[in-house]
């Protein structure tokens, strides 16, 4: 019985260390903070000696990996639509629209209109995309599409 109420204990002094660490004034000054910088995220890598093809494919698996359904289901029907199209430049803004963002809701928002895009991302790919979103043509999209 005192082994449970210690643990019980410490639970709850671990979840209220928690709730006052991960609070939102504590968690503004944590990112900013060079002291810890495993918490600060990072820029995704550039790939300079990726080919072409390696980048689609990349483009392709990271579309449908986003951790939100929503997104997997938006960004994978898209990027099986579109990505075969779309030229060297047209692959870097995709690349940068779906790697640079830190939080997948923003992407979702910014395509449903929810808030406004900013302008370092608003390109003719977004415009692309959120056309998409829009689904004009009333496409099924309960599922992501085959890779082959």
């Amino acid at each position: 019985m005192n082994f449970l109420r210690v643990i019980n204990s410490s639970r709850r002094q671990l979840h209220m260390t928690t709730l006052k660490y991960f609070s939102s004034e504590m968690n503004n000054e944590i990112m900013s903070s060079p002291k810890y910088p495993d918490l600060i995220i990072a820029k995704p890598r550039r790939r300079s000696d990726e080919s072409f093809k390696e980048k689609k494919a990349r483009l392709v698996y990271q579309s449908r990996k986003r951790g939100m359904l929503e997104n997997d289901l938006l960004l994978s029907t898209f990027a099986a639509k579109y990505l075969g199209q779309f030229n060297e430049t047209q692959l870097a803004e995709y690349d940068r629209l779906i790697n640079e963002p830190s939080n997948d809701w923003d992407i979702y928002k910014w395509a449903v209109g929810a808030i406004d895009i900013p302008k370092d991302y608003d390109s003719d790919v977004f415009q692309l995309f959120k056309k998409h979103v829009e689904n004009s043509q009333k496409e099924t999209r309960f599922k992501q599409p085959d890779l082959y």
